[in-house]
C-alpha cells in the first residue's frame, strides 16, 4: 500500500477532469488525477468534436461563453493547438416549423450576445452549393469552432504534469470517505490519497461517488452513433447540423468528413462497451445525403460511440455536494462536455481555491433532483425509446 497527501484529488481524466487539474495546479494547489484507464479514453476522446454556442438551453450560455473563451486561447495556455479551428456553425432548417425553432435559438444565443446570421434558401446555396435543395433556411454563428478531441485531454493533461499535478492512470478508486474534515481516496492498485477535497468527474461512473455520501441523480449512460468517410476534397469549412439533429457534421482540412446524428444508441458503462447498430449507420448516411447530396457516393470507412451520462433535463450536474462540503460534483453532460469542458474545469477552480465563482451555475445543482425535475423535450427525440428512462439506470 501507498499513502500520499494532496489538496485534491480529481477523479476521472476525461476533458473536464483534466482541465480542472490544470486550473488548479496553475493556481498553485496541489493535485492528484486519478483514471481507472487511460486519459482521455473514454467520452472525451471519442465525440464528435464540436465547440457549438448555437442552440444551447439559456442557462448554459454563460458557462459556454467563459468556456469558448478559454478554447479561443487553447496554445496560449496549454502549448498545444489541438486542432482548434474557428470554422463556424451552420444550423439548417428544412420546413416552416424548424425555421421557427431556429428563430426561436437565435434569440436566446443574441441575448446572451452572441453574433447570428439568418440565412434564407437562396443565400444558402449561393454560398454553400453543396447543401441539398430542400433546405428553407439557415442560421450561421461565425465564433463557433471545432478541436480534435483524441487530442485535447491528453495535451491538457501533459500541460497539467509540466506544472506539477500528478496523473495516476489504470488505477481505479474503490471508496471515497470521510477523514475529519478531508476525505481518504483509496484505490485498486493500493494507492491510498488523503486530500482537503475531492472531484467527482467521472463521467458515466460518477454516481458510485455521489451515492456514498447520500446523492443521486436519474443518470443512464448512451452515447452518439457516428461515422467518418474516406478522404475526399475539402470544400465543407463550417460544422453543418440539422435542427432536429438527425445530421450532424464536420469535415477536417485532411478531407475526411465525421458524422454524429440522433437518435443515440444505448451504451454500457458495466461492460464498457458502446456499440453502434448496421441500422442506425445506415440512417445515419440516408440522414446526411439529404442535407449534403454530394456525399452520396463517399465510403465510410470507421464507426464508433462512446459513454456518455445523460440526464432528464439534459443539463449536467456541476458544483459543491449538498451534503458534503469539499466533495465537488462534475458529471452528466449529456453529450455537451466537450464544449463546456475548459469551462467547468475554470468553475471548479474557483470554487475550490476562492469558494465562490462568477460563473452562474445554479441550474446545475444536484439538489435539482430531491423532487422531480421538467423531462427535456430533447430526450423523446434524440433518444431511441428504449434508452430514455423513466428512472435511473446505469
Amino acid at each position: 500500500m501507498t499513502t500520499k497527501t494532496t489538496r485534491v484529488v480529481v477523479v476521472g481524466g476525461g476533458l473536464i477532469g483534466t482541465w480542472t487539474a490544470f486550473f488548479l495546479v496553475k493556481r498553485g494547489w496541489d493535485v492528484v488525477l486519478i483514471e481507472k484507464g487511460v486519459v482521455g479514453a473514454q467520452s472525451s476522446g471519442v465525440n464528435f468534436g464540436n465547440l457549438r454556442l448555437q442552440g444551447r438551453h439559456p442557462g448554459q450560455y454563460p458557462l459556454s461563453l467563459r468556456s469558448q473563451a478559454i478554447w479561443e486561447e487553447i496554445e496560449g495556455l496549454i502549448g498545444d493547438r489541438c486542432e482548434f479551428e474557428r470554422t463556424g456553425h451552420l444550423y439548417v432548417a428544412m420546413n416552416e416549423a424548424e425555421q421557427e425553432k431556429l428563430e426561436q435559438h437565435a434569440r436566446v444565443a443574441e441575448g446572451h450576445g452572441l453574433a447570428i446570421e439568418r440565412i434564407g434558401r437562396d443565400e444558402l446555396r449561393r454560398r454553400w452549393p453543396w447543401l441539398g435543395e430542400g433546405l428553407q433556411a439557415a442560421t450561421y454563428s461565425a465564433r463557433d469552432a471545432t478541436a480534435n478531441p483524441r487530442l485535447v485531454s491528453l495535451a491538457v493533461a501533459r500541460a497539467a504534469q509540466r506544472l506539477g499535478a500528478e496523473i495516476v492512470e489504470h488505477t481505479r478508486v474503490t471508496e471515497v470517505r470521510r477523514n475529519g474534515v478531508g476525505f481518504t481516496v483509496e484505490t485498486d492498485t493500493g494507492l491510498v490519497v488523503d486530500c482537503n477535497a475531492v472531484v467527482n468527474s467521472a463521467g458515466a461512473w460518477a454516481l458510485a461517488i455521489a451515492e456514498a455520501f447520500g446523492e443521486t441523480a436519474p443518470m443512464f449512460a448512451a452515447g452518439p452513433p457516428q461515422f467518418v468517410t474516406e478522404p475526399i476534397p475539402y470544400q465543407v469549412v463550417p460544422s453543418v447540423q440539422a435542427v432536429d439533429g438527425s445530421v450532424i457534421f464536420r469535415q477536417i482540412p485532411r478531407g475526411n468528413v465525421i458524422f454524429a446524428g440522433y437518435p443515440r444508441t444505448a451504451a454500457d458503462p458495466v461492460l464498457n462497451r458502446a456499440p453502434v447498430p448496421p441500422n442506425k449507420t445506415l440512417s445515419g448516411m440516408r440522414n446526411l445525403v439529404r442535407i449534403a447530396p454530394f456525399l452520396r457516393s463517399a465510403q465510410v470507412i470507421r464507426v464508433w460511440s462512446g459513454i456518455e451520462g445523460y440526464l432528464p433535463d439534459m443539463l449536467p450536474v456541476i458544483g459543491e455536494s449538498e451534503t458534503t462540503p469539499g466533495l465537488f460534483h462534475a458529471f452528466g453532460f449529456c453529450g455537451h462536455g466537450f464544449q463546456v469542458g475548459p469551462g467547468v474545469g475554470a468553475v471548479l477552480a474557483d470554487l475550490i481555491v476562492d469558494g465562490r465563482t462568477d460563473t452562474p451555475i445554479a441550474p446545475f445543482s444536484i439538489s435539482r433532483f430531491r423532487n422531480a425535475v421538467q423531462v427535456s423535450d430533447k430526450l423523446a427525440h434524440e433518444f431511441d425509446a428504449p434508452a430514455a428512462p423513466g428512472g435511473r439506470a446505469g
